[in-house]
């Protein structure tokens, strides 16, 4: 049909493309940015705990404290079990 044959025609300046549309990307290397991005927000929440230190109970922020750290603790080691880390599989 019509659209087909537009579909399957050149699209550079009538020549044929040189390279393909779409560059080959690495999965490994989403996945491990992916988690940097989100342990690094986190760490990101957990450093104004420190400015705020002085107006809180320190036994409770220091109890919210350890309660955050583990959940990130724990979240990187079950990362790491999953094999996400890892670079070459």
């Amino acid at each position: 049909t019509f659209y087909d044959r537009e579909k399957n025609s050149p699209f550079e300046c009538g020549f044929d493309p040189k390279n393909l549309a779409r560059l080959p990307f690495s999965l490994q290397f989403f996945l491990i940015a992916v988690i940097f991005v989100i342990f690094d927000v986190e760490l990101t929440l957990l450093l104004p705990t420190i400015l705020i230190t002085k107006t809180c109970n320190i036994l409770n922020m220091s109890l919210s404290l350890n309660i955050f750290i583990l959940i990130l603790i724990f979240g990187l080691f079950h990362e790491q079990n999953q094999g996400s880390l890892n670079w070459v599989k």
